[in-house]
């Protein structure tokens, strides 16, 4: 590690412009870049979702929706659609609505066609009850009315039948300058010209002939979708096909339409995919980015948002530029507003209906512990990158609720998972009493299981109830928050008492032969990093390699700070006389079966410690090593917070592009929707790299991902949950780690 970078670490305040100059390395520069949201407006009669068979956006903002219960309107100035088919000559399917060239709006209904005014709604003349399910504008701009009876022309006061052989089954028509129309059809694409007509349909042509929407990629170039994909043609040739393998997640398309910057966006029964200018394609789907997955229309409003037909409303894909600062801001505000609870926990919420943000309240978890600390670690980095008095008081008040969590116990060197108000009704794994019978079957499904039916304790003063068992992953996420809260922000008299705190927790460690003991006298379930277990209880083995590890950072960790002998004798023994180092290079070679991706995550708290405290330069470079091949194996997960993990760690600049891809492409909604990859198409389905878990191939950007912890496996195929709301420090914290090493600007 170069002296530049100790130096960094050790004077958070050094000017970091100064110190990207004189190492020449290159950063992100915070432009503006495209946010997309979502707005969903569902749409229901008597209480039951109403499917869109076409839809219009007009200049003033309105939102004209066919469907087969008439057509609805939504405008702007109001929260709710409103129902303007008043004639009841109507009263029935409407097909498609149409503006014409000179503003008026058109809807194709079961009975004809019908202008819609303010006043109410008037019948064309000309078309007797026939149904009409496409209309359109000729090149001299009279109107085109297509049905399963014929085609109509407006001559401008009435409708003309016309002469014309052209199938029943029309789904789109597009007409160029020219006067050609282009049709598709069930029976496949057709171009009619002059009387002349001409058609596609044969094999090894288009994909399939059963095709269902039209739009011009640019001049000469038609996009063509039906069954199986798209196909592209320049006049009636096929040049390109676009199925499954280029980007479809199912073979069902059901329309198509071309935005203000050219991307065409294909409407199919699993969500909206969009083919973008410069040769990329993306999704959307699920209930984070549509009120339903079967899209049925599409179309843009004046500001370049996609508004998206489905079979329970609309859909709008809003795009608003912001830059990763602005970003932030947005991220921090809802986090003070929504996710810390008294005393200072950070993190998730609970909604009483889901997907319904309005409806949150506070929410326990086992892990309120390690996510605190990874708020700490926030705020510890926001206050080193930019000398905030606020998140220095803000880290403070995060490192005190870890503290406390030791004090509630009244056992010493043990803390809690959570901590709750006593009035709190609702809890997670609240107190219960297991039979004999329950507790057999559990330790013959797993050996090492302890029955705890007293989780949740009141506190001596009565101010809390407190959770315990606490768990390995808690010990990691502390330790990983106190290392990084000493290192940047901790004045001498704070660091006082980080020593003591963390001395405490160490004391009892090793007064119980490296366990986390409970009230009871016991080891928790997972808190347990003895030798005696580790090396000679085979059912410790899964945990063996990443254990070892975690015990020798803690200690490596406390005796950097504390200097305190007992803590160095206990690490040297571990490691020569217990072979903690050896089980420690194991760990790429774990057994598939019991690799989980929150395995991960742990190492990645622990490397700091180890490698920051170490002095000794062999064992210190065994662990720089280490830490190389493991983010060697880490680099296809594009996680940020890995990245900037080793880059703190390593003095590295490694992974930038990943990580504000990841950042960039977040969603604003912390709502955990469901995500559900498995009835795609155009992705593997795999079991890597988590043997256990269902996991898809390629990794998903994070707009397809349910919301991150990053405990959580990024590669899951299905995963969520609605009632759920994240809390947004797992972008927060590579954003302010980013900053701090001046890889973002």
């Amino acid at each position: 590690m170069t002296y530049l970078f100790r130096l960094l670490l050790l004077l958070p305040f050094l000017s970091m412009a100064a110190f990207a100059q004189t190492t020449g390395f290159s950063s992100y520069a915070d432009l503006p870049f495209v946010q997309e949201t979502h707005l969903a407006h569902p749409l229901t009669v008597d209480g039951s979702p109403v499917g869109v068979k076409q839809l219009l956006v007009t200049d003033d903002g309105h939102i004209w929706v066919a469907t087969l219960d008439g057509i609805f309107l939504k405008n702007p100035a109001h929260a709710n659609w409103q129902f303007p088919t008043w004639n009841s000559e109507i009263n029935g399917p409407v097909f498609t609505v149409f503006r014409t060239s000179t503003g008026e709006i058109m809807a194709g209904a079961w009975n004809g066609v019908y202008k819609i005014e303010s006043k109410g709604t008037t019948r064309a003349s000309g078309i007797a009850d026939s149904p009409i399910s496409v209309l359109a504008e000729d090149a001299d701009g009279r109107l085109l009315a297509f049905g399963p009876d014929g085609v109509w022309k407006s001559n401008g006061r009435a409708f003309e039948k016309l002469s014309v052989d052209l199938p029943k089954s029309i789904r789109a028509v597009q007409v160029e300058p020219n006067g050609t129309w282009w049709i598709a059809s069930d029976v496949g694409l057709y171009r009619f010209s002059k009387g002349l007509t001409d058609h596609l349909y044969q094999k090894g042509t288009l994909i399939s002939a059963y095709l269902n929407g039209l739009a011009w990629e640019r001049e000469g170039i038609l996009w063509a979708s039906g069954l199986g994909g798209v196909s592209k043609l320049r006049q009636m040739e096929v040049v390109e096909r676009i199925g499954t393998e280029e980007g479809m997640p199912t073979p069902y398309t059901t329309c198509l339409a071309k935005a203000q910057d050219g991307t065409l966006w294909v409407g199919t029964e699993r969500g909206v995919v969009r083919y973008h200018p410069d040769g990329s394609h993306s999704l959307r789907f699920s209930k984070r980015w549509l009120v339903d997955d079967h899209v049925t229309a599409i179309a843009f409003d004046a500001k370049g948002n996609a508004w998206i037909g489905t079979e329970k409303g609309v859909s709008c894909i809003q795009r608003t530029e912001m830059n990763l600062k602005e970003k932030e801001a947005y991220f921090y505000k809802t986090l003070m507003d929504r996710h810390i609870r008294a005393p200072w926990t950070a993190g998730q919420v609970r909604l009483l209906e889901a997907g319904d943000i309005s409806t949150w309240v506070p929410e326990d978890d086992d892990n309120d512990g390690e996510y605190t600390a990874m708020y700490l670690a926030m705020e510890s980095f926001r206050y080193a990158a930019t000398g905030s008095e606020d998140a220095r008081e803000k880290a403070g008040k995060a490192f005190r609720f870890l503290k406390k969590l030791e004090e509630v116990t009244g056992r010493e060197g043990f803390f809690a998972r959570s901590i709750v108000p006593p009035g709190w009704e609702q809890v997670h794994d609240p107190n219960k009493t297991y039979s004999p019978q329950e507790i057999a079957v559990r330790k013959v499904e797993e050996p090492r299981y302890k029955p705890v039916e007293t989780r949740w304790h009141l506190s001596k003063d009565g101010e809390w109830r407190w959770k315990g068992d606490t768990s390995s992953d808690e010990m990691c996420g502390h330790m990983f928050g106190y290392f990084i809260y000493y290192q940047l922000v901790a004045n001498e008299a704070e660091k006082t008492i980080v020593r003591e705190h963390v001395s405490r927790i160490l004391d009892h460690l090793i007064r119980h032969d490296f366990s986390l003991t409970d009230l009871d006298g016991k080891p928790t379930r997972w808190g347990v990093w003895s030798p005696d277990q580790l090396n000679r209880n085979p059912e410790w083995l899964p945990d063996r390699a990443l254990n070892s590890m975690e015990m020798l950072g803690f200690l490596k960790f406390g005796y950097s700070i504390t200097q305190n002998p007992s803590y160095q004798e206990a690490y040297l023994h571990l490691i020569e006389k217990e072979g903690y180092m050896e089980n420690m290079g194991q760990i790429r070679q774990q057994n598939p079966a019991w690799f989980i991706y929150f395995d991960v995550m742990l190492a990645s708290y622990i490397y700091p410690l180890l490698i920051f405290g170490e002095e000794d330069p062999a064992l210190k470079s065994y662990y720089e090593q280490h830490m190389d091949d493991w983010f060697e194996d880490r680099e296809g997960d594009q996680n940020p917070l890995i990245n900037f993990i080793y880059n703190y760690t390593r003095g590295k600049r490694e992974g930038l592009a990943a990580s504000v891809a990841f950042l960039k492409d977040t969603p604003l909604d912390l709502i955990d929707w469901v995500i559900d990859h498995r009835q795609r198409e155009d992705i593997r389905l795999t079991r890597s790299p988590v043997l256990e878990d269902l996991q898809v191939d390629p990794l998903q950007p994070p707009s397809l991902r349910a919301v991150v912890r990053w405990d959580k496996n990024p590669w899951d195929a299905v995963s969520g949950n609605p009632f759920r709301v994240r809390e947004p420090v797992f972008w927060l914290l590579p954003y302010w780690m980013g900053r701090y090493l001046q890889m973002i600007e």
